[in-house]
């Protein structure tokens, strides 16, 4: 119960944060690291953005398509590489929260911040259960990879919306013949631009 914002909140006649409730245990460790991460996400998410061609942009805006359709038609699907790796890594990290259990609650033992990660080592390093802590920790590995894989399926990771673009110009014989840099770009955005008559 000591720290900066108790403090202050106190000052105030405020009661402060009660690290060590048991209700409020969970999602003090949960917002910890959502701060702590949200700088690294955010920073890939920049990253993909920057890859995303501006000309795109320029022919939706010249094709009367507003920001909002922009994002959705644009920006969205050219992130879905960035988006499935953000994902998954988040999956993954979300079963290996160790630190701030292990820093924050070990002289204080709450069934409700008793991670897997820290559920493991418990059984390994403190009741010296190496077999059964191996166990578990190989059980969780197959649940990761289970979980990573269907995550993957599901938001169709190895595919592009551009070279969708440019298979579905190849298979349309209706479609006037583009030159190689137009054709996926040109696809791509007939896909949401409005028709121009």
């Amino acid at each position: 119960n000591i720290g900066f914002v108790t403090h202050l909140l106190s000052m105030v006649g405020v009661d402060g944060v009660t690290f060590y409730n048991a209700n409020a245990a969970m999602p003090i460790v949960a917002g910890i690291n959502i701060w702590a991460y949200t700088g690294y996400t955010a920073l890939l998410l920049y990253a993909g953005m920057l890859q995303i061609p501006g000309e795109l942009y320029e022919s939706a805006s010249l094709d009367g398509a507003g920001e909002t359709r922009m994002f959705f038609g644009i920006t969205l699907p050219l992130l879905r590489p960035v988006l499935v790796l953000v994902l998954v890594m988040g999956l993954i990290g979300s079963f290996q929260i160790f630190d701030t259990v292990q820093i924050g609650y070990a002289g204080h033992p709450i069934p409700a911040v008793r991670v897997i990660y820290y559920y493991i080592y418990q059984q390994g390093f403190t009741f010296l259960k190496m077999g059964y802590a191996s166990a578990v920790a190989m059980l969780l590995v197959v649940v990761l990879a289970i979980f990573t894989a269907i995550q993957l399926r599901l938001m169709r990771a190895g595919s592009s919306d551009l070279a969708q673009g440019d298979q579905s110009c190849s298979r349309n014989s209706n479609l006037p013949k583009l030159s190689r840099g137009q054709s996926s770009r040109s696809q791509f955005l007939s896909r949401f631009s409005p028709s121009i008559g």
